[in-house]
C-alpha cells in the first residue's frame, strides 16, 4: 500500500477477521462474481493488508479456530 494514498481504519472483532481471512485464502478471487475489476483487486488488497497487520493469532488460527469464530460469527445472524 502506498503511504501518500488516504486510507481508513476498520476496527474487526477478532471473530470477524478470523472468518474472513480464512475465506479470503480460501477463495479463488477469479471464480467470485464482479462488476469490476476493482473489485478484486480491492479483495486481494484486503487479504494482504489481513496478512501484514492482523496478529498471528488470526493469520495463524487453526482449524478448530477457525470453525469456533464461524459459529461465533454467525450465532446472532438473522438470515
Amino acid at each position: 500500500m502506498e503511504e501518500d494514498l488516504p486510507t481508513v481504519t476498520v476496527r474487526l472483532w477478532r471473530a470477524d477477521a478470523v472468518v474472513l481471512f480464512d475465506w479470503l485464502t480460501s477463495t479463488d478471487l477469479d471464480s467470485v462474481p464482479i462488476t469490476h475489476p476493482a473489485q478484486k483487486q480491492a479483495l486481494a488488497d484486503l487479504l494482504s493488508r489481513l496478512e501484514w497487520a492482523a496478529d498471528s493469532d488470526v493469520t495463524g488460527s487453526t482449524a478448530e479456530e477457525i470453525d469456533a469464530a464461524r459459529q461465533e460469527v454467525a450465532r446472532d445472524m438473522g438470515w
